[in-house]
């Protein structure tokens, strides 16, 4: 199936493994790729070395184009993109808009530059400063999310934008391909459908716990780091939504020097990072704390399987993935079910 997305990245099929923290590492995204989807690895968890090393590890494992998400915010975020052009990274993707300077460094030096947006006006922007294309999530999505669904926010920015908007938020199967396309996408962006394949590294009995959940056990907070995020509801979600101030600033206290020593950030630039987080938003110093380390919480569950510990961002559509397929398995059925729906209906 061919669509603007598939010329402009070199891959068989329009869709998008998309960069989760701590889940989309070299074995999900070289299994992504080879299966034909845009495998895109997640570097906001990793240093630079770390990052150099799983970008010549996935170019070890597949031959197939592949992308590295970033965070555009992050202190060392030209270092980074200096680290892509360097060791000539087919995609860029951001998980919030890059400046106008980073893609225009990025372009220069040949990469394809593709920043996530959940509103509108900040595809616009983006498309006035040279991306290439750009994935629009809709509230359904995991992770930090906004309030308008998918299926009002697509046509918008597909209206808005000459250039390929990539669907995310809902997506887990060719119906919703074929649904995207007929908006005006040209390809879907998915991420709980990737973290729930055999090829993930997520431990199992926490995939165990993403397939057990309803949609009802999907939820959007605010307790985590001050900003609308989709997760699946635990015993920790509870705590936090229901802790008081002090007891919060310990949590997070608690969390940050974790992070910090992981990292290897120091406490002025981990406070830093938690205040570049705001976007503007009244946080209190717990908030800071735990926006700065939200990637420790991500990682107690996702790598160490603590889910007493860890939050577990999740898109709505846990609540109807039923299995782990491979990579290979899960996108060839994805398309033999889109080929089937777009042959019935004409």
């Amino acid at each position: 199936m061919e669509t603007a997305l598939t010329k402009l990245v070199g891959v068989r099929h329009p869709i998008v493994q998309t960069g989760m923290g701590w889940v989309a590492g070299p074995r999900l995204v070289s299994a992504s790729a080879n299966a034909g989807a845009l495998g895109i690895l997640a570097s906001a968890t990793m240093t630079l070395d770390q990052l150099r090393g799983a970008i010549r590890e996935v170019g070890s494992r597949t031959d197939a184009p592949f992308g590295v998400n970033l965070r555009a915010d992050a202190g060392d975020a030209r270092d980074r993109v200096r680290m892509i052009i360097e060791e000539g990274v087919k995609v860029a993707s951001f998980a919030l808009a890059p400046s106008r300077e980073l893609i225009a460094e990025l372009k220069d030096a040949g990469v394809i530059v593709i920043p996530s947006v959940g509103a509108r006006r900040h595809a616009e922007k983006v498309a006035a400063w040279g991306a290439d294309a750009v994935i629009v999530q809709g509230g359904e999505g995991g992770g930090h999310t906004g309030e308008v669904a998918t299926t009002v926010l697509l046509p918008q920015v597909v209206d808005a934008v000459d250039i390929p908007v990539v669907a995310a938020g809902g997506f887990f199967d060719g119906r919703g391909l074929v649904a995207a396309l007929a908006y005006g996408a040209a390809g879907i962006a998915m991420g709980t459908r990737f973290l729930l394949t055999s090829d993930s590294t997520v431990p199992d009995a926490v995939k165990a716990q993403y397939l057990a959940a309803t949609v009802r056990d999907v939820t959007v907070t605010t307790a985590v780091d001050g900003l609308p995020h989709r997760m699946l509801r635990t015993d920790l979600v509870n705590s936090l939504e229901g802790a008081g101030r002090t007891r919060s600033l310990a949590h997070a206290v608690r969390r940050a020097a974790a992070f910090r020593k992981l990292s290897g950030l120091s406490w002025p630039r981990l406070v830093r990072d938690g205040l570049t987080m705001k976007h503007g938003k009244d946080l209190s110093w717990s908030q800071v704390l735990l926006a700065a380390n939200t990637p420790m919480l991500l990682r107690a569950s996702m790598v160490e399987g603590r889910t007493d510990l860890g939050v577990m961002a999740s898109g709505q559509v846990a609540g109807v993935i039923e299995d782990l397929p491979s990579c290979a398995e899960l996108v060839e059925r994805i398309m033999t079910q889109a080929n089937t729906v777009i042959s019935n209906l004409s």
